[in-house]
C-alpha cells in the first residue's frame, strides 16, 4: 500500500514540535531566573529539618507606615484617662500619630527634654505640682523661649497680664516669663488656683488653654463637671489629647520608633548662682570680666532685656553663670592687656 504525502499534516506536526521547544525554553529559562533571584536551587538543596532553624526575614516595603497601637491604661497627674470611651480613644489616637511622625518636631523634643525635664520636675515638685505638667510646658513651647501671635512668652507661654497677676516682674530690663524658674513658679500659682477651682488637674490642665472662666462657662452651659465630656473648640478639644501623647512618646520613645543614643541628648550644663543686689551698667563688660561673652550670659539669663540691670533698693537678682564663672578675673588678665593695647 502507498503511504500519501500530505502537506497539512506535516505542518501541524511543525507546529507541535516548535511548541514544545519554546516551552522546553521557557521553563529552562524560568528555572535559572529563579535560581539567580533567590539564590537557592529548589531541585538540589533539601528541604530543613526544621523551620526553627531558618530564619524568617521580612522585607518591608519602601512605603510601609507603622500604626501604634494605644497603651492599654492611661493617666494624668493621678487621674485615669476614660479610654473606653469611643472617641476619647480616637481622638488620643490622633494626636500620638501626629506627634510620632512629625519627626523633626519630635525629635528636638526628646533631646531638650533631657537637659530641662529633670529641673522642672523638681520645681513642680517644690511647688506642689504634680510632675506631669512637665509635658505641659513641652506642648506649649516645645522647651524653648518663644513669643506667640498672642504674645505669650517663655516655656509656659504666659501673657503679661496673667504674669503680673502671679508675681512676674515684666519691664522694659527685666521679663521673667522668659526665666524658666521664675515662669515655672508663676506657672504653678496658675495650675494651684485652677485645682482649687474645678476641683481635678485635668480641668486645671485644660483651663490653661482657654482660662479658667472659658472651661468654667462651657462646664456650667454643658452641665458636666468633666473635661472628656466636653464638646468644645478644635484648640482645646486637642489639646489634653496632645498632652497625653507628648507624656506617652517621651516615656517610651522607642516604642514609637525614636532611639537616639544618649550622648546625642542634649546635656544639662552646670551652673553656678550670682545674687546681685547693685546695679551692672554694662552686661558686656560684667560678662567680659568674668570670662564669659555677652551671649553666654544672655543665653544663661533670658529674662534680661537689655544691656544694663538697675536694681533697686531693697531688691536684688540671680545669675546663673557656668561652673567657674563667678569670680572677677584678676586686673591683669590677658584681657585687660589686650584692651589696654598692650
Amino acid at each position: 500500500m502507498a503511504i500519501l504525502y500530505c502537506p497539512q499534516e506535516h505542518k501541524s506536526m511543525r507546529k507541535f514540535i516548535m511548541l514544545q521547544l519554546w516551552l522546553g525554553i521557557l521553563i529552562i529559562g524560568g528555572y535559572f531566573v529563579y535560581k539567580r533571584t533567590t539564590g537557592k536551587d529548589e531541585y538540589l538543596t533539601p528541604p530543613p529539618a526544621s523551620m526553627e532553624t531558618v530564619p524568617l526575614e521580612v522585607t518591608l516595603p519602601d512605603n510601609y507606615v507603622k500604626v501604634f497601637e494605644l497603651p492599654d491604661t492611661l493617666s494624668f497627674a493621678g487621674e485615669p484617662v476614660p479610654l473606653h470611651m469611643t472617641d476619647v480613644r480616637e481622638r488620643l489616637d490622633r494626636e500620638i500619630h501626629v506627634n510620632s511622625y512629625w519627626h523633626s518636631s519630635t525629635i528636638f523634643l526628646i533631646k531638650r527634654s533631657n537637659r530641662w525635664l529633670p529641673l522642672l520636675e523638681e520645681l513642680l515638685e517644690e511647688n506642689g505640682i504634680p510632675t506631669d505638667f512637665k509635658y505641659l510646658s513641652v506642648i506649649e513651647s516645645g522647651l524653648e523661649n518663644v513669643v506667640s501671635p498672642r504674645q505669650a512668652v517663655g516655656f509656659w507661654q504666659i501673657r503679661e497680664g496673667t504674669g503680673n497677676d502671679f508675681g512676674l516682674e515684666i519691664n522694659r530690663e527685666v521679663d521673667q516669663r522668659y526665666d524658666p524658674i521664675a515662669s515655672t513658679a508663676a506657672a504653678a500659682k496658675y495650675l494651684l488656683k485652677a485645682k482649687e477651682k474645678f476641683g481635678d488637674w485635668t480641668n486645671a490642665a485644660a483651663s490653661y488653654n482657654m482660662g479658667m472662666k472659658g472651661l468654667s462657662d462651657e462646664l456650667e452651659e454643658q452641665k458636666t463637671n468633666s473635661y472628656y465630656d466636653l464638646l468644645l473648640n478644635e484648640e482645646t478639644s486637642r489639646y489634653m489629647f496632645r498632652l497625653l501623647a507628648i507624656k506617652e512618646i517621651l516615656e517610651h520613645p522607642k516604642k514609637y520608633g525614636y532611639d537616639i543614643p544618649q550622648e546625642l541628648l542634649y546635656p544639662v550644663i552646670p551652673l553656678d548662682t550670682l545674687r546681685v543686689t547693685e546695679d551692672i551698667p554694662s552686661l558686656v563688660d560684667f560678662a567680659q570680666a568674668r570670662g564669659l561673652s555677652y551671649k553666654e550670659l544672655r543665653l544663661h539669663n533670658p529674662w534680661l532685656r537689655r544691656g544694663a540691670l538697675n536694681v533697686r533698693k531693697g531688691k536684688s537678682y540671680l545669675l546663673r553663670l557656668p561652673k567657674g564663672h563667678l569670680e572677677v578675673l584678676p586686673s591683669n588678665s590677658k584681657a585687660d592687656a589686650l584692651n589696654s593695647g598692650n
